[in-house]
């Protein structure tokens, strides 16, 4: 696709944001806007980051695009109030990121959750027959408990994408991987102490991010515009825009309630306290 007045944006800095939980449609919109930074040819992208983390491979596959897109544009990842778990791993993708002092950050680690109502359908009197071709088909059914050896294998599952999550931070970080292990226990920290482990580069607000990712690019600061690439707003949100407040509030119930369905069983880089 050919943009036009493509000039227009070479003396602007591109604005994404990553809010909420990580899933497929934050896959596929993040995607899509990194797309049109680089068509675009916007020097430089301010990737602002406000997100307790979700999906391991959508996560993954943000983080590869961004490590992508940084050979061709300067990118500064800015944390906003939270940035933990798959939000630390996308920020991985930069070479420049700042956090607030206060902004909640870390739980590196990997969570899988099931949820087990056998006893509630046993007491209404339902129950399931199952044919499966083999004897972990089902693992993680919900009407059921878990056997030892269906634990033993989600757990070597996790065991390897904490390894990925793991060796992710200490390669982009040029840190130990010991080093990173003895924070990666899924504690949570500030970015205060995130700066202090190496997790991040400075300190500072999304108005001194973007001062830097103009100064990277060559631009002035005082002068380098913001250009943010929006999501565009679901029809719901539309109808309701006469109150703000209440569309995001329903907007950010129903995301989270189809987070919750659509993740469960499968292992996720969140920060859920």
């Amino acid at each position: 696709m050919v943009w036009p007045f493509k000039s227009k944006f070479r003396k602007q800095i591109a604005r994404v944001e990553i809010n909420g939980a990580i899933g497929e449609n934050t896959r596929k919109r993040v995607l899509e806007a990194f797309k049109l930074v680089e068509e675009k040819k916007f020097p430089a992208l301010l990737l602002r980051i406000d997100s307790p983390g979700g999906t391991v491979g959508d996560s993954q596959e943000i983080y590869s695009a961004l490590r992508q897109l940084r050979k061709k544009i300067k990118i500064v990842v800015s944390f906003g109030n939270i940035s933990a778990s798959g939000g630390v791993y996308i920020g991985m993708g930069s070479d420049n990121i700042m956090a607030n002092p206060g902004t909640i950050t870390g739980s590196i680690g990997v969570i899988l959750r099931g949820n087990n109502i056998g006893r509630l359908l046993e007491k209404i009197g339902v129950s399931f027959k199952v044919i499966k071709s083999g004897p972990y088909k089902d693992i993680l059914a919900f009407d059921r408990e878990l056997t030892e050896p269906e634990q033993s294998i989600l757990q070597e599952l996790i065991d390897t994408s904490y390894k990925q999550f793991i060796k992710t931070v200490a390669e982009a970080r040029n840190l130990d991987i010991d080093n990173v292990k003895s924070f990666a226990d899924g504690r949570i920290f500030t970015g205060q102490q995130a700066l202090e482990l190496g997790v991040v580069d400075k300190l500072g607000t999304e108005e001194e991010a973007r001062c830097w990712a103009a100064e990277l690019a060559g631009l002035d600061p005082e002068k380098a515009q913001i250009h943010t690439i929006e999501e565009r707003k679901p029809l719901l949100s539309r109808l309701l825009r006469g109150n703000q407040q209440m569309t995001a509030g329903i907007r950010t119930g129903m995301d989270w309630l189809e987070f919750e369905i659509s993740t469960s069983g499968l292992p996720l880089w969140l920060y859920r306290p």
